[in-house]
């Protein structure tokens, strides 16, 4: 049966959510299902063939795409970010990103017989691993903070990295190839990396200085950059052949490391951009993916595969390690953990059908050997990286630590009393004021939507599983909470009740969000905040044969509210009721008490002497 056009093109845009969907579901990347949904409707199923849906716009949609996707990739790389995560990540990225490419480059030449520069590209490909397959592993592993930093820096960082040297080689194989002599073909790789520094470095200031000083509405800066990315991107292709790569990752580098230009609405825009372009783009590049040439590859597509999960990457961790405090079964599963994503996709599509174009028949080997790594080591890596964490012995052992949803003055005593009882907390929050006081006193926050794509690659949540909703905002307070609800459970989402007003202009909660409240005896934040402001604290609380909990509430004369209660297994659970906890000897109370007890209020007024307390001393 013929189908339309406009019918193929709604089919690529469901399959690519339904795609996002299952992978969201079972919690892996989504890059695994977007290429199986591919590769279904294409050469399994021969629903869907790009060539004749797209025609001669083919490779132009996708190059465009490519470019989108290196100008964020490199819009997060920050020269300060690189600096401060640690030796590891420092030296993993050059001793890493050098011998991936070296025993992949060899590999690929000496095993399949591959020409030169299909092989050297095929290596400078490889290295790239990424933060939308690292993220979705690591929340499901859980390792310990250590490991999950390293890995999570380092896919980030190699992520432009990455790209920006495989644009070098490519960039360097078709300026070789339109030289007959040395000196030629230097000047093309030289036009070419000038062309693309020079415009590049030009954009991005211009850009960020239109940002800055605000010469362009605030609607427009998110469509104003893409438009203008893709404008400085075509330009430069034209004035050097296939530099408009190499020009749209330099633009986002400069921009990312220019100071006061405002690049998160950018890269928020980008999440929802992604979830349709980069879906859409990775189920056609699967598509085209034929059977045949994987066959062609034989077995000595396996043993490539082999030596960069078996051989090239565990000499990259333990070269890099050098030095380091990494024990080794930290170095076994760093070794085990280097997924390959998106651009690594992206870009060996767009760059095998320009070496075809060149002349180089093997060129047609790299499409299906990258996607094969990718499956290998996205598959392979999802499946057994948690038991492996746990035979290693560096899982978390225990996800007792709390998100908190705001980083208002509440919040921060909340978080402090938390962290002095030496359990993990995180405070998010997208108001600027409140996460730079929370940073002031040495809390661990998160600037942003905690909902969001970036908090998803950015948002460490090593040791977290659950979270309290201690904000004024509703809006992402109900997002948050259905967010969370399906990775923490709901046991582990607590929301404060809402006020009266809230009640009556909303007439009902959604059924699923009513089950989260009631956190601190169902008090709402305007009450929280009001306690606040009349000097009440939080305190953390011993109790004891000599103090109890009764001693404890008439020292307060039953005004104090307790927040957690911390038993003597040193497991901590938020409160919900006050009248429903009864906590022993020996456990600890961490609460919201008034500014004055009743019996210092009473030595107060009497002038009596101060007795000894039977309290101890907080912590």
């Amino acid at each position: 049966m013929t189908v339309s056009t406009v019918f193929l093109l709604a089919c690529i845009g469901v399959l690519s959510l339904f795609c996002q969907w299952l992978a969201w579901r079972v919690r892996m990347p989504a890059i695994l299902f977007l290429l199986a949904g591919g590769i279904a409707a294409g050469p399994l199923l021969g629903f869907l063939d790009p060539e004749v849906v797209f025609g001669d716009l083919l490779f132009p949609v996708i190059s465009l795409a490519v470019a989108i996707i290196l100008f964020e990739g490199s819009l997060t790389l920050r020269y300060d970010e690189i600096r401060g995560h640690g030796k590891m990540v420092r030296n993993l990225i050059p001793v890493g990103s050098i011998v991936t490419c070296i025993i992949g480059t060899l590999a690929a030449r000496w095993i399949l017989d591959v020409s030169w520069e299909v092989a050297l590209l095929f290596g400078a490909i490889s290295i790239v691993t990424g933060p939308t397959v690292i993220a979705p592993l690591l929340r499901s592993v859980r390792p310990d903070a250590k490991l999950a930093n390293i890995l999570r820096w380092e896919g980030i960082i190699i992520d432009p990295v990455g790209a920006l040297l495989a644009v070098l080689v490519f960039e360097g194989i078709v300026s070789w190839g339109q030289g007959n002599v040395f000196s030629h073909s230097l000047y093309i790789f030289g036009k070419t990396l000038a062309v693309g520094f020079l415009i590049g470095a030009v954009a991005g200031w211009l850009n960020g200085i239109a940002l800055r000083k605000h010469l362009l509405p605030q609607y427009l800066h998110n469509a104003g950059t893409l438009t203008f990315m893709l404008g400085v991107y075509a330009l430069s292709n034209e004035m050097a052949h296939e530099s408009g790569l190499l020009t749209v990752t330099v633009m986002g580098i400069w921009m990312a490391n220019m100071k006061q230009v405002p690049i998160d609405s950018i890269l928020e825009f980008k999440e929802s951009l992604s979830v349709l372009l980069i879906s859409a783009l990775f189920i056609i590049l699967a598509a085209r993916v034929e059977f045949e040439a994987i066959a062609q590859l034989g077995w000595g597509l396996v043993a490539v595969l082999a030596l960069l999960m078996l051989v090239a990457r565990p000499a990259s961790i333990f070269l890099s390690a050098i030095g380091t405090s990494l024990n080794w079964r930290d170095k076994l599963f760093l070794s085990w953990i280097a997924p390959r994503g998106i651009v690594a996709a992206a870009v060996s599509a767009l760059f095998a059908f320009q070496l075809q174009k060149l002349g180089y028949e093997s060129a047609g080997a790299l499409v299906p050997l990258i996607f094969m790594l990718i499956i290998a080591t996205v598959t392979l890596q999802s499946l057994t990286a948690r038991p492996l964490a746990r035979l290693l012995k560096v899982a978390e052992p225990a996800e007792y630590g709390f998100l908190i949803l705001g980083a208002n003055p509440v919040a921060r005593k909340i978080g402090l009393a938390l962290k002095k009882l030496e359990v993990p907390v995180t405070l998010a929050d997208t108001n600027w004021e409140n996460v730079k006081q929370a940073r002031m006193e040495n809390l661990q926050v998160y600037f942003g939507n905690p909902v969001s794509e970036h908090a998803s690659t950015h948002l460490d949540l090593t040791g977290i599983g659950n979270l309290l909703v201690i904000s004024p905002y509703k809006h992402m307070n109900s997002l948050a909470t259905y967010h969370f609800l399906d990775w923490f459970g709901k046991d582990s989402v607590l929301t404060l009740a809402e006020g009266d007003q809230d009640q009556k202009a909303r007439h009902q909660t959604a059924e699923k969000i009513q089950l989260t409240r009631g956190l601190f005896d169902g008090v709402s934040y305007a009450k929280l905040a009001s306690l606040a402001s009349q000097g009440y604290t939080v305190k953390t609380t011993q109790l004891s044969d000599e103090f109890t909990f009764e001693d404890f509430l008439d020292k307060y004369d039953r005004q104090a509210m307790v927040l957690f209660v911390v038993n003597t297994r040193e497991h901590i659970t938020p409160v919900k009721s006050m009248e429903a906890i009864k906590p022993e000897k020996d456990w600890t109370l961490v609460s919201l008490v008034p500014p004055q007890a009743r019996k210092e209020r009473k030595e107060r007024d009497t002038g009596e002497s101060p007795e000894q307390p039977p309290e101890p001393a907080p912590t």
